[in-house]
């Protein structure tokens, strides 16, 4: 290098190595506060680096929230391979439900990523092959068992979970961290062979909650809106 270049050299390996770390760390705070469409840009700020460094790390947002729910994903498989050999089908349901939606009311971004499709995230793919295989079997022995109603099927509880899934969020924001707690019963127990009368659990919204509920979740975004920072996902 000649003494006039004022070319910058290239990070060095533990640099780089590092800036990944940021960026993983910073992207799973913006996720969790914003939800997965939160804009890169102010990823990388978070981060203490330029959008460029970013890009060279993680090319595409399907990369970026690879690495950051890479582990937590994992957990999820986990919790469904002990639902799958506990004894008792309905309860294995049942808390395995429970578990499911606990992950999804602990940030956005994880509730993003398990109630809608994100093309390119090949462990989010995995995961979800392995949650309808989980519901497949619980019902399967939970009808054998007599517990389960025999009409309902894997595709009638996966869209109701979505669906239930999605609000989470909404109901947490106006109401209490547990307020999912008593749609989720009304839905489990409408799986039951015989629907029993427990207690709901969480207390019933107020008219204004439900009101601010429906305020969280909002006009739906476009799918062919772009996300404000993006230059190439």
């Amino acid at each position: 290098m000649t003494t006039g270049d004022q070319r910058t050299p290239p990070p060095s390996r533990r640099d780089a190595r590092r800036n990944r770390e940021l960026l993983v760390e910073a992207a799973h705070a913006v996720f969790a506060e914003q939800g997965l469409e939160a804009p890169l840009d102010v990823i990388a700020r978070r981060a203490g680096v330029g959008n460029a460094t970013l890009y060279r790390h993680f090319p595409t947002r399907a990369a970026l929230v690879d690495a950051v729910f890479h582990d937590p994903l994992a957990d999820t498989v986990a919790v469904g391979e002990r639902a799958r050999t506990a004894p008792d089908a309905w309860a294995a349901l049942t808390g395995y439900l429970d578990a499911v939606f606990t992950v999804l009311a602990a940030d956005r971004g994880t509730n993003d990523l398990m109630t809608t499709r994100l093309q390119g995230v090949e462990s989010l793919d995995s995961v979800h092959a392995h949650n309808r295989r989980t519901l497949e079997l619980l019902l399967e022995r939970g009808r054998a068992e007599g517990s389960v109603r025999p009409d309902v099927t894997v595709e009638d509880v996966l869209f109701a979970l979505a669906a239930l899934g999605r609000a989470v969020p909404a109901l947490t924001a106006a109401a209490s961290a547990e307020a999912w707690r008593r749609p989720l019963a009304l839905l489990v127990d409408g799986l039951r062979a015989v629907p029993t009368t427990p207690p709901l659990p969480a207390p019933a919204l107020t008219p204004a909650q439900l009101h601010a509920a429906l305020g969280e979740l909002g006009p739906h975004r476009s799918p062919g809106r772009r996300r404000s920072g993006d230059r190439r996902d």
